[in-house]
């Protein structure tokens, strides 16, 4: 009877908190069931959805008012026939009447001119019927507007626009800013972004006068021939000044994604960027990269999340049914061997070892249990290596670390940097020495600081350095001067953007081009504006991240303190909390929102008749499994943070400082494979500082970091034993780090004032007394005055001359 009442007890205890965690289990992020995230990780999306982001949903009345403009023209001109039905002949000659147009003094004129050939850009949609035959048209109107010179036209009517105070004045005295402020700037916008797309896409069908054409385009945005800068300078000053407030009306998200697609059409993606790194070795006369990167990540196979609380009860009372009272730990990070049977009968007999370790943080305290099965990809589409993914490496400074310790153990005194000299260690230090040496890596990056470090102490003797004028070079050169700024300027924009900042009367607003006329009235019209401005944010995300990914990438080949010029200013702007700040989230409602509406996306929206919106189709949203865009973000800021505290001890200190460990783990429950390895790298640099009780009780975590991340001999990140490790003053590191930079600018670029003593002086009488000053135009009838009281009212202090200039 009272086993019977104890049984009874144990069943409405384990009901009841069965349903406790079924209940927090709705609330939390974590979630078991979520599927693979099958998502190729590239320089961007399909071109049919970076097309659709460049418009708001706002903007969908605006399609028919540029077809508008058009018809109306071309019914004069056209004769009564459709564009898509006259040669090649007859469309230029008509490009040349509406790019006379763009030149009339009419401001309304010329707007109407400017959506016409918008119109045309857009894949003129009224001749056509699906929308692979928009994409068809829209390219070969774009490669047409580009052989008749409209990309400088649209260049010269945007920097008057940039110039208009007009409008700026009369956007300002508003009160609430809106889509009708930035019109003329948004049709330019349009048309040069749907240019830029566009070309930089390559297709197999293309013509041979095309590819010409897109080398010749990119060489020409890539040069200074837009007011002696390259064009991407001129949309960063544009960035700027809304950010100073002085063109609050500016279309921010298509500022961005323009200036996006031209650093990506003019420097290259990951792809290219892999290609100039392998050249870039083969030039300095180092050995050629061991593996590819980008293929190797593809390789990569995602982790398990760990299992909710529930899933656990209720294994442990299926395991309770058969008289088994063991608790299963997870196996789900044996991701690159395949699980035999006996394995798995060895792991449900193995005991619980310790219980459950304490995986998440404190706030979390989930429970670690066998993890559902997860869907297999095809064989035929990927293949996991049955071994670790990534060749360890070595650096020449691990190598003289190891020796300094070794010999101070076995012979007590060192030899500096000699790693050659083995003489008095023993034989298992010998092998040790060779295998470090096998796996020795020299980066790129360590030979351009030491051939600085050269150029500084033998200026003479070495001679001028020959700087080759490569894009990214003239791009960092026209950046240079302004360069703090600019990268403010993003980061401001991206704190206005991100998902969890909260609305500030001081921040900026980046909305302008989002917000229409006038308010909405119905519920139906206020989800759609809210999804609007959802997606408006994501999208300025996307561009912000991928565009400071790619200078970084692409700096850091150039040069490395160019790299690291960039990396101190976003480091000193606070960019370490911000990407922070914005991964302290729901990760997985960020990964999977669904804010979109597909019926209103281009070239959709213009091809097909728009059903009916209802509210429940706007909450329902897509059927995709995961937002593209918000992923893509999410793996470049965590490459960002990866770049700026990569072997900076200083920058890993804020990590941990800022308590950025519970944030990272909460990114692993993604089950996509990079994301994943990118969190794993920032969990593996500050293992080492995180004290022995957090490695004790996150042993789940230290086990993939194993698995996924790149080994490197030496590297003491599990045990913290380090010497790096220890407290010492950290701003040491990047005060010398700031010397050794401006030096080098100084050195390259004249970037900061030179040392008077060494400043040319012209010591010839008759050109410097022949030297023509500007003086004022009544100077001449004060003259004698002037000479009264400046020369010959002064004493002369011969003595003066001797002393050295101040």
């Amino acid at each position: 009877m009272e086993a019977a009442s104890l049984s009874g007890g144990n069943g409405s205890s384990t009901a009841r908190a069965k349903e406790l965690f079924r209940n927090q289990r709705k609330d939390s992020e974590s979630s078991v069931d979520f599927p693979n995230v099958e998502f190729e990780y590239g320089d961007s999306d399909t071109i049919v959805a970076e097309l659709s982001e460049l418009y708001s949903y706002t903007e969908e009345p605006e399609f028919a008012i540029n077809s508008n403009c058009f018809e109306e023209d071309f019914a004069i001109h056209g004769k009564g026939r459709k564009w898509v039905e006259m040669e090649e002949a007859e469309h230029k000659t008509y490009l040349m009447r509406l790019l006379d147009g763009l030149d009339v003094i009419n401001r309304e004129k010329r707007l109407k001119f400017a959506r016409a050939i918008l119109y045309l850009a857009q894949g003129v949609f009224e001749d056509c019927y699906t929308e692979p035959e928009v994409v068809h048209w829209a390219r070969y109107n774009v490669f047409l507007l580009y052989e008749m010179g409209t990309f400088g036209a649209l260049v010269e009517l945007l920097n008057m626009e940039i110039d208009n105070s007009q409008a700026c004045s009369s956007s300002l005295r508003k009160p609430a800013i809106s889509l009708a402020d930035s019109t003329e700037l948004r049709v330019l916008l349009n048309i040069m972004y749907l240019m830029m797309e566009i070309m930089r896409r390559e297709v197999e069908d293309d013509k041979p006068e095309w590819s010409l054409a897109r080398d010749g385009f990119r060489n020409e945005l890539s040069s200074p021939v837009y007011n002696g800068e390259p064009f991407a300078i001129l949309l960063f000053s544009l960035v700027n000044k809304f950010c100073c407030g002085n063109a609050p009306h500016c279309p921010i998200k298509k500022v961005l994604l323009l200036l996006w697609k031209t650093i990506l059409f003019c420097l290259g993606g990951f792809e290219e960027l892999q290609e100039l790194k392998m050249e870039k070795r083969e030039q300095l006369g180092l050995p050629a990269l061991a593996e590819n990167s980008i293929e190797v990540m593809r390789t990569l196979r995602a982790a398990s999340p760990p299992a909710s609380a529930m899933d656990l009860l209720e294994q442990q009372q299926r395991r309770g049914r058969r008289g088994r009272r063991v608790l299963v730990k997870q196996d789900s990070l044996d991701i690159y061997c395949e699980r035999d049977e006996s394995r798995e009968e060895d792991d449900e007999a193995d005991d619980v070892d310790g219980g459950i370790e304490g995986e998440l943080d404190s706030l979390e305290r989930e429970a670690l249990a066998q993890p559902l099965a997860c869907p297999r990809l095809p064989p035929d589409r990927v293949f996991f290596p049955r071994c670790l993914p990534w060749t360890p490496k070595v650096r020449e400074k691990d190598i003289e670390e190891f020796l300094e310790v070794s010999r101070c153990k076995f012979i007590g005194f060192t030899l500096g940097n000699d790693t050659d000299t083995l003489v008095g260690l023993p034989r298992p230090i010998h092998e040790s020495v060779k295998t470090l040496k096998q796996h020795k890596y020299i980066s790129i990056a360590e030979v351009q600081a030491k051939r600085e470090e050269e150029l500084q102490k033998s200026p003479v003797s070495l001679g001028a350095e020959k700087v080759e004028q490569t894009p990214i070079e003239v791009q960092y050169q026209g950046m240079l001067y302004n360069l703090p700024q600019y990268m403010i300027a993003l980061l401001k924009i991206q704190l206005a953007a991100a998902p969890t900042s909260k609305t500030k009367t001081d921040s900026i607003n980046i909305l302008a081009d989002v917000l229409p006329e006038e308010m909405p009235i119905t519920v139906l019209q206020s989800m759609k504006l809210g999804i609007d401005v959802n997606r408006h944010k994501e999208i300025i995300v996307k561009a912000i991240s991928a565009l400071m990914l790619l200078l970084l990438k692409h700096l850091k080949l150039n040069h490395i303190y160019q790299f690291e010029y960039v990396s101190q200013h976003l480091v000193f702007a606070n960019c370490i909390p911000l990407i922070l700040k914005f991964f302290n989230q729901n990760i997985m409602s960020y990964i999977t929102a669904k804010n979109s509406i597909a019926v209103l996306d281009y070239p959709h929206c213009v091809i097909h008749e728009l059903p009916e919106l209802t509210t429940d189709a706007l909450e329902a949203g897509d059927h995709n499994q995961f937002c593209w865009r918000n992923l893509f973000s999410c793996i470049n800021l965590l490459r960002i943070l990866n770049k700026l505290t990569k072997w900076k001890h200083s920058r890993t200190m804020m990590l941990v400082v800022f308590k950025s460990a519970p944030i990272l783990k909460r990114v692993l429950r993604a089950k996509q494979a990079i994301m994943q390895l990118y969190a794993l790298k920032l969990l593996k640099i500050q293992t080492k500082y995180m004290g022995r009780q957090w490695r004790k009780s996150n042993m789940k975590t230290m086990s993939a970091i194993y698995h996924k991340v790149r080994h490197r001999f030496n590297d003491d990140w599990a045990y913290g034993n380090e010497i790096d490790a220890r407290p010492w003053d950290f701003q040491a590191e990047e005060c010398a780090l700031r010397v050794n930079i401006e030096t080098f600018n100084s050195r390259r670029y004249g970037l900061y004032h030179s040392d008077l003593e060494f400043a040319p002086v012209d010591n010839c009488l008759q050109s410097v007394l022949g030297r023509r000053l500007p003086l004022p135009e009544d100077f001449r009838y004060s003259y004698e005055l002037w000479l009264e009281r400046e020369v010959f009212a002064q004493p002369i202090r011969w003595e003066d001359l001797l002393q050295p200039l101040a």
